[in-house]
């Protein structure tokens, strides 16, 4: 996967017009203005500023492809002017990555540095895809808590309650996924693209994806002949009982994989790096395991 991508929150406290709307004044104090790059830590930081911050995301909608978004000189600027950036880190977004490092005075919470890579025994470098990762969520909650309680004490209180109601949430969604693991034993899928990855973990399901396919796909090339050979083989053979597809990154490739999976009756999990129309982070997560769940339970 091309990693130059999505993944900001940035809290913004200004005097005058923010570089990202208008004014927004309580009394003689503008509200804090939080600009994400996507809407999925959108969405996880509106769980925490509730009404006492404007949010706004840069890439929306399960139709956008992150992966080849490139950042305007608007985007920057709104990363510059913020006091708080959050971001997904790992590579994924690069471009916030970049920014950043030249304005070293911006305060940043990257999600990826929060991620608990030794207890979920990830490699070296994990998947970046933390935002599939309940308890990374979490940390970022409640690391927003507390940096917008130092910027706007007068809501501290609020802060902490919202991070609370979050974690008790995700926990949940949680639940939902961990309970897939003793309702479908030794269930093993493969994926066009390693977002849901995370998911997979928490759900104990193998993912059987051939490595050269993934190690292309996220360098974003075409795999190998061998590679996807590989790959629709355990499809033909109905070796998996699902396919996770990303159709937000649709190649000639991964229409041949959802071909075959078609042509073999095995179900299709659609897994999105952005929300759906309508929804917010808890509920697509929630969503996203039921589905799964749904796609081995046919099998």
């Amino acid at each position: 996967m091309n990693a130059a991508t999505i993944g900001l929150s940035a809290v913004v406290l200004t005097v005058g017009v923010s570089a990202c709307g208008g004014e927004q004044s309580v009394g003689t104090h503008e509200l804090p203005n939080v600009v994400a790059s996507t809407d999925v830590w959108g969405s996880v930081a509106q769980a925490i500023v509730g009404d006492h911050a404007k949010v706004t995301s840069i890439v929306t909608g399960a139709s956008a492809d992150p992966h080849s978004f490139e950042a305007s000189p608007a985007d920057a600027a709104a990363i510059t002017d913020a006091s708080l950036v959050v971001y997904n880190g790992g590579g994924y977004d690069q471009w916030v990555d970049d920014v950043l490092r030249t304005h070293a005075g911006v305060a940043s919470i990257d999600a990826y540095s929060l991620l608990d890579a030794a207890a979920l025994g990830e490699p070296s470098p994990a998947n970046e895809h933390v935002f599939y990762n309940l308890d990374t969520a979490k940390a970022v909650a409640a690391d927003l808590a507390r940096k917008l309680s130092q910027t706007d004490p007068g809501h501290a209180a609020e802060y902490a309650a919202n991070a609370a109601a979050f974690s008790r949430e995700a926990d949940m969604v949680l639940q939902t996924e961990t309970s897939i693991r003793t309702t479908y034993p030794g269930a093993a899928v493969v994926a066009t693209e390693p977002v849901a990855h995370y998911l997979l973990i928490a759900a104990g399901v193998t993912d059987e994806t051939p490595r050269g396919f993934t190690s292309a796909i996220e360098q974003d090339t075409d795999p190998a002949p061998v590679d996807l050979a590989a790959m629709l083989d355990l499809i033909n053979t109905r070796q998996v009982t699902a396919v996770l597809i990303n159709p937000q990154t649709a190649t000639a490739v991964t229409k041949q994989v959802q071909s075959a999976a078609e042509n073999a009756g095995i179900p299709i999990v659609n897994i999105t790096e952005t929300l759906p129309v309508g929804s917010d982070y808890l509920a697509w997560q929630r969503d996203s395991a039921i589905r799964l769940a749904a796609a081995l339970k046919q099998n």
